[in-house]
């Protein structure tokens, strides 16, 4: 189900159009995106299929493939850009609409130890940290 004012079904009716650059690829339960920013090189993003705001709305069938399928795609995120810590979040304060964030975490790079949303939002969210279509290539074909 398509909710209009959904920023996450927006984003998924672009990789349905094929006009979002940063799909990845597509699961049985989710599509596997880079993140738009990459202030933590490798940010990565599983967007649910399913319009649903919590993991207890899914059918336990689905909900147990989906966080199957969540648990690859950090599993190959890991491998593919040489993680030490993998950050996993599941908020949804923003966009109610599930989706996982999975964030390298690497050795100092961040000027706070700690969680992510420690970094100050404009530094997280620059335009200097979006990558460029050749580095977005690059990070899509790890």
């Amino acid at each position: 189900m398509k909710d209009n004012s959904c920023l996450i079904c927006e984003r998924i009716e672009m990789i349905k159009e094929n006009t979002n650059p940063y799909f990845v690829a597509e699961l049985e339960t989710g599509y596997v995106v880079i993140g738009d920013h990459q202030y933590f090189n490798g940010y990565s993003l599983f967007l649910c299929k399913q319009h649903k705001t919590e993991l207890h709305f899914l059918d336990e069938d689905f909900k147990n493939k989906f966080l199957i399928e969540m648990s690859k795609v950090a599993e190959a995120v890991y491998k593919a850009f040489n993680v030490e810590k993998l950050n996993y979040e599941l908020l949804g304060n923003g966009d109610s609409h599930l989706h996982w964030h999975l964030f390298p975490r690497r050795e100092n790079d961040a000027p706070v130890k700690g969680p992510v949303w420690w970094v100050d939002r404009d530094e997280m969210f620059a335009e200097e940290v979006k990558p460029s279509s050749e580095e977005l290539a690059e990070m899509k074909a790890r």
